[in-house]
């Protein structure tokens, strides 16, 4: 399963993020993901627990919202929704697409707590 290493990687850059923050920890993780990136959502799902296990996002919500694909066409210079496996334009029919959005996983926002500093006089 790729997702764990996907998921491994990603919560490190979260942690990374938490920690140039002074976060003491993060509560949600938003990401985008398209059907072309080659990762399916469920499992990485399933492999975030894994991933996060012992580090400041082990109780972060994971939130993943789905993309289209979307297509720019050559012909008619125009943009459109694409099917995954029809990348031609909506509009004219062409082939000559070129794939705008859909084909990767993109970090939205990350939640996070901030560290109370305390301070004894």
């Amino acid at each position: 399963m790729h997702e764990l290493s996907v998921c491994q990687a990603l919560v490190d850059q979260v942690v990374s993020l938490a920690h140039e923050h002074h976060a003491s920890s993060v509560e949600r993780i938003d990401l985008q993901i398209g059907p072309l990136s080659g990762i399916e959502p469920a499992l990485l799902l399933q492999a975030f627990p894994i991933a996060s296990a012992g580090s400041l996002a082990h109780d972060a919500q994971l939130i993943i919202e789905e993309q289209d694909v979307r297509v720019y066409c050559e012909e008619c210079d125009r943009e459109s929704d694409a099917k995954v496996n029809q990348l031609v334009c909506r509009y004219c029919g062409d082939w000559r697409t070129r794939i705008v959005s859909g084909d990767e996983m993109l970090l939205v926002s990350v939640e996070m707590n901030k560290s109370e500093e305390v301070s004894y006089v």
